[in-house]
């Protein structure tokens, strides 16, 4: 996996984070820290529990507004981002504790994510004719191809909260490919797997990125998946940046061993 991460070759910056200040009362979750995700790349988030790694995403994303500093989004430069706008910018993400319909079946959760692509009107898709119709057609192609793509055709039709943890990760993955994202945000996706999970999922990040050429922020605690699969890797540590450079890079760092690995590797 490591030949792969390094074998790709990064385009223009897309995204520029500039002077990101983030509080919550007297609480800095982030102090003016930036940096930039290249086109194409896996750029890995790294740090201690509280270091404000999901915080990072939630700026970008557009669920938290930072008091301090600006976004870039394919030259597009604003004070604060929207989670509607960076979805319509072609923003996704996943989450550190899932956030499924445990009701729904993994077809039904999937088609969800298709939610910015259905221009059909309420009448048109009640009585399910014309653009409603074909719309729809196209949506559960779309969503059948993911389907394919991930190997989790056997579990289509199954109630999400049937399956186990590994599975549920997958599905959520699945939907949020299902946006046809060019920037995919994953927070811990490999959190709580087995070894065989984790393996899986690793090859499903990189060849998502390698076949959608979906440019890829990634949030992982398991170092020798973030050293195997980013392109680049930013280190946080109690909401200011520390180290930012490729998996080499941030593995001599001195800071960062004393702050965050430990020993060096």
């Amino acid at each position: 996996m490591a030949a792969s991460a390094r074998e790709r070759s990064p385009g223009e910056v897309i995204l520029a984070l500039e002077g990101i200040s983030l509080a919550f009362g007297g609480v800095r979750a982030l102090t003016d820290v930036s940096f930039d995700v290249r086109e194409h790349e896996i750029r890995a988030i790294i740090g201690p529990n509280g270091a404000g790694k999901s915080s990072m995403l939630n700026v970008i994303n557009g669920v938290y507004r930072p008091q301090e500093g600006t976004i870039a989004f394919r030259g597009t430069v604003r004070r604060n981002m929207v989670p509607h706008d960076a979805a319509v910018f072609g923003i996704a993400r996943t989450f550190q504790n899932i956030a499924l319909f445990k009701g729904m079946s993994v077809l039904d959760n999937i088609m969800t994510g298709r939610n910015l692509r259905m221009k059909a009107t309420v009448p048109e898709q009640a009585l399910h004719f014309g653009r409603a119709r074909r719309e729809e057609l196209e949506n559960r192609r779309m969503v059948e191809e993911i389907i394919d793509f991930l190997e989790i055709q056997h579990i289509r039709k199954t109630p999400v909260g049937r399956l186990p943890y590994g599975l549920q990760k997958r599905v959520e993955l699945a939907r949020a490919l299902a946006a046809e994202p060019t920037m995919l945000l994953l927070d811990e996706p490999m959190a709580g797997m087995n070894v065989e999970e984790k393996q899986d999922m690793c090859r499903f990040v990189l060849d998502v990125n390698e076949q959608y050429g979906t440019t890829i922020v990634l949030i992982e605690h398991d170092m020798g998946v973030v050293m195997d699969i980013s392109d680049r890797v930013v280190v946080l540590d109690y909401g200011r940046k520390i180290g930012d450079g490729t998996p080499d890079d941030v593995r001599r760092n001195q800071t960062v061993i004393d702050a965050y690995l430990g020993v060096a590797h």
